[in-house]
């Protein structure tokens, strides 16, 4: 099939006879105009690369939060629940009995509480002009007994006891443990306080804070208690000797 030439006033170069065709045969014809030269174009990917890209955001990490903000934060209780039992099962298939289970715990506890002690005196640093340090022992365990709870466990311990028999050992009571509140434990273990990670955790702050002590879990139940759970703290001879010393 054959087409026509097109007439001349529709040719892309206006006032000459030539076809386009005759005019986009040679780009160096001298009949040609410059007022339809183009300059090369560039590539597609040259282009694009020119362009400015939108960048991506930078993806905000858990170390990136404001420390302050997830003051009052809450983690649910059915995550902790499963994490804990994941815990104590990963645990126990590495323990030769319940005392080198509690053990165990009681050292998971501990890294648990060093680092919260930091956290702790971090922000006791930044909202306070005058952040002091305690230097006895009392005001110390009040201070586990009132904040520490709270934080960790969303409320105060129930009581602070003091041993009538041995004046280096103190009792922190909690009638109704949270860590242990979705956890059964079979009869042959009945003797098994898994409350041994809050003893870690209470052993490295008395530690951190210069008073060192040896912190033990065990369970106390009573009729209106049956989880009721003793932190029973024990402290090193140098703790009572500095205490004498500061009366």
């Amino acid at each position: 099939m054959s087409y026509s030439q097109p007439h001349t006033r529709f040719s892309l170069v206006s006032n000459s006879s030539l076809s386009s065709a005759d005019h986009l045969s040679s780009s160096n014809a001298s009949t040609s105009t410059t007022r339809f030269s183009l300059q090369s174009a560039p590539s597609i990917n040259t282009t694009l690369g020119a362009q400015s890209q939108p960048k991506a955001l930078p993806r905000n990490a858990i170390y990136d939060r404001n420390l302050n903000k997830t003051r009052t934060s809450e983690v649910s209780a059915s995550a902790f629940a499963f994490l804990f039992s994941e815990m104590i099962q990963y645990t126990q298939k590495r323990v030769s009995g319940i005392e080198d289970l509690e053990r165990r715990l009681n050292t998971l506890g501990y890294r648990i509480g060093t680092r919260y002690l930091e956290l702790m005196s971090w922000r006791t640093e930044g909202a306070s002009k005058a952040p002091k340090r305690e230097i006895r022992f009392l005001p110390a365990l009040m201070m586990i007994h009132t904040q520490l709870w709270r934080a960790v466990f969303g409320k105060p311990a129930d009581a602070i006891e003091r041993s009538v028999e041995n004046d280096d050992e103190y009792m922190l009571i909690d009638n109704d443990p949270q860590i242990t509140r979705h956890i059964s434990i079979p009869r042959d273990m009945n003797s098994l306080s898994c409350s041994a990670l809050t003893a870690g955790i209470v052993e490295a702050v008395l530690d951190g804070l210069g008073f060192p002590a040896r912190v033990t879990a065990h369970s106390v139940p009573t009729d209106a208690f049956p989880a009721r759970t003793t932190i029973l703290v024990k402290l090193q001879k140098e703790v009572l000797e500095r205490e004498d010393a500061l009366k």
